[in-house]
């Protein structure tokens, strides 16, 4: 699949704007994305990945990627609304240096997600499988991005004392 363009291009077409940093919900989505994955392990536990649950467990997978990026996203200073939002979202781990082939499964899985939400795509137990996989392989990634921004947080209120 095509990768989104570069992230400059949604802030020029005012997909992505600069705000304040707004950590409150950035925290938010943080704590809703771990208590996400703990309920996907334990489902994943319990039932397994087969072709029955595939598509919850895809939709959660993607839910649980999108809130990091998008506390990432929010702890950095943008909002982001109206239409290709999510592929904006998606464009930013190239910004934070991801690999193409992990942007672009991801751009992927955005894109199979909405076929699932909005046209009843059925997906099966060897894509979960990919998509659980991944999550796992990105997530500790994108939690280093989140915990510099924490650092960087309290250097400058440090500074600022």
């Amino acid at each position: 699949m095509k990768l989104p363009n570069e992230f400059e291009y949604y802030i020029n077409k005012g997909i992505v704007r600069k705000i304040a940093p707004d950590k409150p919900r950035a925290e938010f989505l943080i704590k809703e994305s771990e208590v996400s994955l703990e309920g996907l392990k334990e489902r994943v536990k319990v039932m397994g990945i087969n072709d029955k649950n595939a598509n919850s467990i895809i939709k959660d997978c993607y839910d649980i990627i999108m809130e990091i990026i998008r506390a990432k996203l929010l702890l950095e200073g943008y909002s982001f609304s109206g239409s290709h939002a999510h592929e904006a979202e998606v464009s930013y781990l190239k910004k934070l240096g991801f690999a193409d082939g992990d942007v672009s499964f991801l751009n992927e899985l955005r894109y199979f997600r909405n076929s699932i939400t909005y046209y009843g795509k059925l997906l099966d137990r060897e894509y979960a499988q990919k998509v659980l996989n991944f999550l796992n392989k990105v997530k500790p990634k994108l939690k280093e991005y989140l915990e510099e921004n924490e650092e960087n947080g309290m250097n400058k209120d440090n500074e600022e004392s």
